[in-house]
C-alpha cells in the first residue's frame, strides 16, 4: 500500500506483518519505505524522526502485550518487528514523523492475532500455504526430490540405519509425523542438534496440519548420500555436488527465523538494521574473522599478509590446525558481525562445509566475494555470479585480482552489493524460511507410498504448553461471513 505523508514525499508499507492473522511468526515484521529517500539522500536526523507505535486489546482486557522494535536501514526504509505475547483481537499501527502521525493512520490489522506459541493449526495445508503467501514451489525442491517416488519408508529407514548408523561419526533422527503429532528415534553419539529439527517441525505443526509422513534428518554438517550409491532419502542442512541429500535451510538460518528476537541476536533482519555506514563511508578492504576450519582460511592469512592494504582478516580460534597457531596467530577476539560492514568487501570462504554466514553477508549490503565450492545451501541455485556476488577461485588464486577489479569499478561493486541485499530481502527472511520447509515437507509427503506408522519406542515430541483460545479464529470468521 502507498500512503501520502505530505506533498514532499510518500511512504509505502510492505511485508507479511501486515497480515498477522494469516501469517503467524515469532516476530512479525513489515517494511516502511519513504519513497523519496534512498541511501544517498538519507541523513541520521531523518532516522531519528521516525517512530512506530502498535497497540491493541486482548481477549481478557483492553491492553494487549506487544513488543515493538524498529530497525533503521539507513536508506529511507525501516523494518518494524513486533511480537505479541497473547491473543490480540485487533492491533492499531501508528506511524509518526517528527512526532506527527502520518495521514490515514492508525492502520488496523485484522485479527484475531495469535501468538506464535499458540497450537492452533489450520486444517487445509494448501489454503494455509496460499494465505501464508508462499510460492507455488521451488525449483531446488523439485530437483532434490526427483530421485524419490513411491517410497517405502519402512524399507528406506532400515537401509539408512544399516548403512549410516556409525555412532562416532554420524548422527541422525528418524521422524514420524502422524495426526500432526511428532515422534522420533535418534541414532548416533552426538544428537543434541535434534533441537533444531524439533523446533521447525513443532513450529509448523502449530500453524498447519501437516500430512502424515516419515523423514530422516541428518544432524551433522556433511551430506551423507553419495551419488554413486543407491538413492536414500536423507534430509540435510548442506548439499554437495557429490551427494544427493535433500537440502533444507540450515539449522542456523532456521533457528534465527524461529527465535527472531528470542535466543538469537543475529538474523537477516537485524543485520539490515544494524549496519552503521553508507557504502561510500566504508573502508575499501576485505574484512573477515573465523576459525581455522579449512586450509584455504590459512591461505587467506598468507594472502592478507602479502597485501595488508587490501585486507583486515584474522583467525579467532585454532582447532583443526593447532600446530600452526604460532605461524598464523595470534588469534584475535571475535568482532560483532555488524562491524563487518564497516568494510566494503566480505569474503565467504568454506568452513567444514559451506559457510553458513552467507545469508547474513548478503543482507549487510557489502560486496561478497564467494569462494567456488562443491558445497551449497538451499538457496544457492537462485544466485547469479557477478549479479549477487563476485566468484573467487577455490584456491583463492584470483582473490587479489578480484579486489583490484572492485576498487577500479566501485559503482559496479556497489550494485552487486545492493543486488545481494535485495536477494536476501526477497528470499532469506524468516517468512521465506518457514515457507521453504512447509513446501519441502508437503512435496515429500506425496512421495511416500507406505503406511506411516509410529514405531515402538519412539519418543513423542510435545508442543510447549501455552494458553490460547483457538476457537476464537473460527468465531471471528463466522461473524465476517
Amino acid at each position: 500500500m502507498i500512503i501520502h505523508l505530505s506533498s514532499a514525499f510518500e511512504v509505502a508499507l510492505t511485508g507479511p506483518g501486515l497480515h498477522p492473522r494469516d501469517i503467524v511468526m515469532p516476530a512479525r515484521y513489515f517494511i516502511v519505505s519513504f519513497t523519496s529517500f534512498n541511501e544517498e539522500t538519507y541523513t541520521p536526523e531523518f532516522g531519528k524522526n521516525f517512530a512506530v507505535e502498535i497497540k491493541g486489546r486482548s481477549v481478557k482486557n483492553n491492553f494487549c502485550r506487544v513488543w515493538v522494535n524498529t530497525l533503521d536501514r539507513k536508506d529511507g526504509s525501516f523494518i518494524v518487528r513486533y511480537k505479541v505475547y497473547e491473543t490480540c483481537l485487533d492491533l492499531k499501527v501508528s506511524i509518526y514523523y517528527k512526532s506527527k502521525p502520518i495521514n490515514d493512520y492508525p492502520l488496523t490489522l485484522e485479527g484475531p492475532i495469535q501468538a506464535d506459541q499458540c497450537d492452533c493449526p489450520q486444517k487445509d495445508l494448501n489454503l494455509w500455504l496460499n494465505n501464508y503467501e508462499c510460492p507455488s514451489s521451488y525449483a531446488s525442491i523439485i530437483q532434490d526430490l526427483k530421485p524419490f517416488n513411491n517410497q517405502d519408508m519402512q524399507k528406506q529407514v532400515k537401509m539408512i540405519v544399516d548403512k549410516y548408523h556409525k555412532p562416532e561419526s554420524t548422527s541422525f533422527c528418524h521422524y514420524v509425523i502422524k495426526n500432526n503429532q511428532i515422534y522420533r528415534d535418534c541414532y548416533g553419539k552426538h544428537i543434541g542438534f535434534n533441537m533444531f529439527s524439533d523446533n521447525i517441525l513443532l513450529s509448523l505443526t502449530r500453524k498447519v496440519v501437516l500430512p502424515d509422513m516419515e523423514l530422516v534428518i541428518n544432524l551433522g554438517d556433511w551430506p551423507l548420500i553419495h551419488k554413486d550409491s543407491e538413492p536414500l532419502p536423507m534430509f540435510s542442512w548442506c548439499g554437495s555436488v557429490d551427494t544427493m541429500d535433500i537440502v533444507m535451510p540450515t539449522y542456523d538460518i532456521t533457528e534465527s527465523a524461529l527465535e527472531n528476537k528470542g535466543r538469537v541476536t543475529l538474523d537477516t533482519l537485524s543485520v539490515q538494521g544494524n549496519v552503521e555506514k553508507k557504502w561510500e563511508d566504508r573502508k575499501p578492504m576485505v574484512f573477515w574473522r573465523g576459525r581455522d576450519s579449512r586450509a584455504e582460511r590459512l591461505k587467506l592469512i598468507d594472502i592478507a599478509r602479502e597485501n595488508p592494504e587490501l585486507f583486515n582478516v584474522s583467525l579467532t580460534n585454532f582447532f583443526f590446525y593447532r600446530e600452526k597457531e604460532a605461524q598464523y596467530g595470534p588469534k584475535q577476539p571475535h568482532v560483532s558481525f555488524f562491524k563487518f560492514f564497516d568494510y566494503k568487501y566480505q569474503i565467504n570462504i568454506d568452513g567444514t562445509v559451506a559457510a553458513y554466514r552467507f545469508p547474513y553477508l548478503l543482507s549487510g549490503g557489502g560486496m561478497v566475494l564467494k569462494q567456488e565450492s562443491p558445497y551449497y545451501e538451499h538457496f544457492y541455485s537462485q544466485l547469479r555470479e557477478w549479479e549477487h556476488y563476485v566468484p573467487v577461485a577455490r584456491d583463492l588464486s584470483d582473490l587479489v585480482e578480484k579486489i583490484h577489479w572492485a576498487l577500479k569499478n566501485d559503482d559496479k561493486a556497489h550494485n552487486i552489493a545492493k543486488n545481494g541485499r535485495l536477494f536476501a530481502e526477497e528470499n532469506l527472511l524468516p517468512h521465506h524460511i518457514i515457507c521453504y520447509h512447509a513446501l519441502l515437507f508437503s512435496e515429500w509427503s506425496k512421495r511416500i507410498s507406505s503406511e506411516v506408522t509410529i514405531r515402538e519406542g519412539m519418543t513423542h515430541v510435545p508442543q510447549p504448553k501455552f494458553e490460547c483460545n483457538c476457537t476464537l479464529s473460527l468465531e471471528v470468521n463466522r461473524e465476517e461471513l
